[in-house]
């Protein structure tokens, strides 16, 4: 009911809404019905509502969010370029960044802001790509069997990248198996003329080969992998640099970002490269520059040149193992990390013990915060607890996303 008005795009988020926008009240914690006086204010074209209509213009649906998936999937057959679909229980989002970076030297590119990858970011990054996008891509997140199959049906993927199988969520899906399961949905969703990327490193990844109906391209460290990485070399702020064998050539790669679990990260993206026909070697150049999305292996320095490591947005035990690796690499004297929670895992006491011995084992202090899960007593002030840092320390801040670490990140280098 109402005018009828011309929409430019949409947003579920009525502060960040721009004018022209569809405005799509959600209920969740919040019921977004709440808000769509405020985003009418905001400029909004219209808005959708299971609720009766008030003023303005409004679409009225049984189900809000089911509206967005299909205005979603509605969108998808117009747009005719390669749709990547990047999964994995870890790296997802780094690769999506690092995929949205390396080929937009190649097409115009669009991608999931941040790390909206679910039934509401997907497609609302679908909904809003710019006129001109030739080539889209989409991280897509699950916490249970047949959210990815979903998440598919709505953007039709024609290559699927799947990073890593760890323990993310396996409390949900009765282990990591089903975890591996869970993420092969992607796999399974593919094309006969699409491409499945896979991480040959990882043996629950390298398995999905046989559930693709499409070709499958292997990247790693892998003997047999045809996009290959070889001869990695890490800096002092523990940034990597590798050589990247492919058929498309041999291209020589400097990371600007840290941790050496990049590296497969950064050949997943270059591989999407190669599958859309772009230059291997002005990606490769282009991933020295790039930014990841915010908490991921943020290296800051404090006013004394102190060294933070901040990659606080999520963590479970195989992304922790991996920044504890990128925390020891560094030529820091005294490396200390304060680690909050790993939720969400199958075996919480032995995996977090676990991470107290591998940190220890590489001359890591660790200072928990909030749980008493690694064996030692928690701190309750981590920034107190580190006390006065000086240019010889290295601090990694990490935890699940629940556990809000960013807060002491961001104390550290006030």
């Amino acid at each position: 009911m109402g005018p009828n008005v011309v929409i430019d795009g949409v947003s579920f988020d009525s502060r960040s809404l721009l004018p022209g926008q569809l405005f799509v009240p959600l209920v969740a914690e919040r019921d977004g019905h709440d808000f769509i006086d405020g985003a009418l204010g905001r400029g909004a074209a219209a808005y959708l509502t299971s609720r009766p209509a008030g003023a303005g213009t409004a679409i009225e649906v049984p189900d809000t969010l089911r509206a967005l998936m299909q205005l979603g999937a509605a969108m998808r057959p117009r747009f005719d370029g390669p749709v990547i679909g990047i999964t994995g229980s870890v790296g997802k989002t780094s690769t999506k960044d690092l995929a949205w970076a390396a080929l937009a030297t190649a097409r115009p590119t669009w991608a999931n802001e941040r790390s909206f990858n679910n039934e509401q970011g997907l497609p609302t990054a679908l909904l809003n790509m710019p006129a001109g996008t030739e080539v889209m891509v989409l991280e897509m997140g699950m916490r249970g069997f047949g959210e990815i199959a979903a998440l598919c049906d709505i953007a039709q993927p024609t290559i699927g990248v799947v990073t890593r199988v760890a323990e993310a969520h396996s409390d949900l899906l009765g282990g990591i198996e089903g975890v591996a399961r869970a993420k092969a949905e992607l796999v399974r969703a593919l094309p006969a003329h699409g491409t499945a990327v896979l991480n040959a490193d990882d043996p629950r990844v390298r398995a999905m080969s046989a559930a693709s109906a499409a070709p499958v391209l292997l990247y790693g460290e892998a003997a047999d992998a045809q996009v290959q990485v070889c001869d990695i070399v890490l800096d002092e702020l523990a940034r990597a640099s590798f050589t990247l064998r492919s058929p498309w050539g041999t291209a020589h790669v400097v990371l600007g970002i840290s941790g050496r679990h990049m590296v497969a990260n950064a050949a997943a993206a270059l591989a999407c490269v190669g599958l859309v026909g772009g230059d291997l070697h002005a990606a490769a150049a282009a991933l020295a520059n790039v930014g990841l999305t915010a908490m991921r292996m943020e290296v800051q320095r404090t006013a004394a040149g102190a060294i933070v490591l901040n990659d606080s947005y999520n963590a479970n035990p195989t992304s922790m193992r991996a920044a504890l690796d990128a925390l020891a690499a560094l030529p820091a004297p005294r490396k200390r990390a304060v680690l909050g929670l790993m939720a969400e895992i199958s075996d919480p006491i032995s995996e977090h013990l676990a991470i107290l011995e591998y940190a220890t084992e590489r001359g890591i202090e660790v200072l928990a915060y909030g749980t008493d899960l690694y064996g030692v007593s928690p701190v309750n002030d981590p920034v107190a607890a580190l006390g006065s840092l000086a240019g010889g320390d290295a601090v990694l801040v990490k935890g699940s996303r629940v556990v809000g670490l960013e807060r002491v990140a961001a104390a550290l280098v006030l």
